[in-house]
């Protein structure tokens, strides 16, 4: 459903004026409590997006998230004190960035309206999927480009095939390196691109010590959300990272789908060795949190002689664990973990 134009609101324009003559002069907490410098140094920026330029004459001041994989990123740099407002929650903060987190403004705790991002007086959005930065979403960057307003989408999002299908297929198969882009391309934009060397480096790290768990042989299930039609996890998305750093067979690798909506029956059929579940805390789908999941599971007839149901091999994430972010570092140590803890893995 298209929105309404709507005309640039003075006190946007205001805000906009007042961050070009104010960029440069302070400074941004970071998630360790550390101040991130801000610096004119290297602007202009312009990077490409999605097949588009995105163009930042200084460094943002006022940055509405409205994702949550996108405002951990922004937090993660230390970039609190220049986000304006977040938005589109499936779970809490992580926790070391809550004290980060506790000055950003919940502009909502899904999808926003655009009257309300509009109000925050941004001079950058950006967001994770394009449901919400796209045709059919809060705005589009097309949108935005007319308030002069520049907007940045997760560069996992570049190869769907669909355009506003979050959940749909993608042209090839999602790497980390596409997800440590959208860290580079957000620290290049902000003004801070050592935090986003460091932060990479780190994420880097990590991934390859949990990446050295060899789970070659066991297969697995990932599943999101909703109990009548369930999404799981296709072979190319987030959960296919994780999977295909472990060995772990991804049971429903066959289809391109981000996440396709599966029957029951045919779940039963291919009965993975151990079951990947979102833990969810918003409440938008039937099945949100591990529990319901597990209580759905172990109650359907169609599911509860699954082996791993039999054997409760469960592993939950959160949500966002799930989805394509730098959670999925956390993600796959997660996972490591839960194999090991089955003795499925050594």
């Amino acid at each position: 459903m298209s929105r309404p134009q709507i005309t640039l609101p003075s006190r946007l324009l205001l805000g906009a004026l007042t961050a070009a003559l104010l960029a440069g002069c302070g400074s941004s907490a970071g998630a360790d409590g550390a101040d991130a410098p801000v610096s004119a140094d290297g602007f202009p920026v312009t990077i490409e997006n999605c097949g588009r330029d995105v163009a930042v004459e200084q460094p943002p001041e006022r940055i509405v998230s409205l994702n949550q994989g996108s405002t951990e990123i922004l937090l993660s740099l230390g970039l609190a004190d220049r986000v304006a407002g977040a938005s589109g929650w499936t779970d809490p903060i992580l926790p070391s960035l809550e004290e980060a987190n506790a000055s950003v403004e919940r502009l909502a705790d899904q999808a926003p309206s655009y009257e309300d991002v509009l109000a925050a007086e941004p001079d950058l959005v950006t967001a994770s999927f394009t449901g919400t930065l796209g045709p059919g979403g809060v705005t589009t960057p097309d949108q935005l480009a007319r308030l002069d307003v520049p907007a940045y989408l997760s560069a996992a999002e570049c190869d769907k095939s669909e355009a506003g299908n979050t959940d749909g297929a993608r042209e090839g198969t999602l790497e980390l390196e596409t997800i440590l882009q959208e860290v580079t391309d957000l620290a290049a934009i902000t003004g801070v691109p050592e935090q986003g060397e460091e932060l990479v480096a780190d994420l880097r790290a990590r991934f390859d010590a949990a990446a050295e768990v060899d789970a070659s042989g066991v297969s697995a299930l990932f599943w999101f959300a909703n109990a009548e039609s369930p999404y799981m996890a296709g072979c190319c998305g987030g959960p296919g990272i994780v999977a295909r750093a472990l060995g772990l067979e991804n049971v429903f690798d066959d289809t391109s789908d981000e996440w396709p909506q599966i029957g029951w029956e045919t779940v039963a059929d291919r009965d993975p060795d151990v079951i990947v579940l979102g833990d969810l805390t918003r409440r938008s789908q039937t099945a949100e949190t591990a529990e319901a999941k597990i209580r759905f599971l172990e109650t359907n007839p169609a599911t509860r002689e699954m082996t791993a149901v039999r054997e409760g091999r469960y592993i939950s994430l959160a949500g966002a664990e799930l989805n394509p972010s730098i959670r999925i570092v956390d993600a796959l140590e997660a996972v490591a973990d839960g194999l090991r803890r089955h003795g499925l893995v050594d």
